[in-house]
């Protein structure tokens, strides 16, 4: 077994002098803006936690099993050594899913999520949750280690990236007015078990919940885009609220212009993509809902899926859209609202 490793995180150097706070000045100001935290948000930095998260020490991470508990301890060390509070209690970033709650799995073991949580400055009580399941599904019977390099490695960095960002916004004294909670969900793969828990347990109360922005899958090219790589399915964005969708469609028009592609979020659509990850857990509870996916491809659910096959530049846009996102509904005057049910 290779020793896991802990990632120091290089604090990048970035320009004001952004789009969003361009003059004909030639000083340059040295207060960072919205912008300039998304911008910490590399390809560099995805690549470095990809390779060690999705790497064979990890043995696929199967849910409960010691691949798995590494994982969960490499997202624990991560937010420690950010500074970043649990929830819970000091260091205890870890919310217990015990084996019996895994009704469906053959071989029950107790399991963990991990959360973590920046505290609003203004509104405190009102909470945007970000989530990405940790789990992929272990090792086959040769021995073949299934990575999850994109599922959901790629989402999982993606969200200690979009969190090291906005801890440096509050390291600066310009956090966010609401409450984000960075929820790494466990049991996906085996049936939704992690975010189920949490909305059956919530650390806050559910009512206080404003959205769930949910990363599975944001690291590679569908086939199906080949010839227009620029993009992201998005899918629940506008089902109950629509308010939500049209924050999301001016984040991105304004900060990133990524094609935001809504082939999936048809309720015809024969995938179901939209009951098929954790974000529905949250939307069965009247929760407002962004599920974040570049869509399935050849290895898909393989051992071929693997750290060397993410297209980190793009990873990186996709994942800024979130941040820019969170950061949109964090610091808006006004609440996102259910308003479609």
């Amino acid at each position: 077994m290779k020793k896991l490793l802990i990632v120091a995180i290089a604090v990048l150097t970035v320009s004001c002098n952004s789009a969003q706070n361009s003059t004909t000045s030639n000083t340059i100001s040295t207060e960072m803006t919205r912008v300039d935290y998304a911008n910490t948000i590399s390809a560099e930095d995805l690549k470095t936690h990809l390779y060690i998260y999705a790497g064979d020490a990890m043995e696929g991470r199967m849910t409960g099993t010691k691949g798995q508990k590494l994982a969960a301890e490499y997202l624990r060390n991560f937010y420690q050594d950010q500074g970043i509070d649990s929830p819970i209690e000091k260091n205890n970033y870890y919310q217990n899913v015990p084996a019996s709650y895994f009704s469906r799995s053959s071989d029950p073991k107790n399991s963990e999520n991990v959360v973590a949580f920046i505290k609003g400055s203004e509104k405190p009580e009102e909470i945007i949750v970000l989530s990405a399941h940790l789990d992929h599904v272990g090792t086959d019977k040769d021995g073949n280690i299934f990575n999850g390099a994109d599922d959901d490695g790629s989402g999982t960095v993606a969200m200690l990236e979009i969190a090291e960002a906005f801890q440096k916004a509050v390291k600066n004294g310009n956090g966010p007015k609401r409450s984000i909670l960075f929820l790494h969900v466990t049991g996906e793969e085996i049936g939704l078990y992690g975010s189920r828990y949490y909305t059956e347990n919530p650390i806050f109360p559910l009512e206080n919940t404003i959205c769930n922005l949910n990363t599975d899958m944001i690291g590679r090219i569908a086939p199906e885009k080949a010839d227009n790589p620029n993009y992201i399915y998005l899918i629940g964005s506008d089902k109950l609220s629509q308010e939500l969708h049209d924050v999301s469609e001016e984040v991105n028009k304004t900060y990133v212009n990524l094609e935001l592609d809504y082939t999936f979020n048809d309720e015809n659509d024969p995938n179901r993509f939209y009951y098929r990850s954790d974000h529905y857990n949250f939307a069965k509870n009247n929760i407002p809902v962004i599920f974040y996916f570049n869509g399935v491809h050849e290895d898909y659910h393989k051992s071929t899926d693997t750290p060397d096959k993410i297209e980190y530049e793009l990873m990186a846009k996709r994942a800024q859209l979130i941040f820019q996102t969170a950061w949109e509904i964090a610091n808006r005057e006004r609440r996102i609202i259910a308003d479609k049910l």
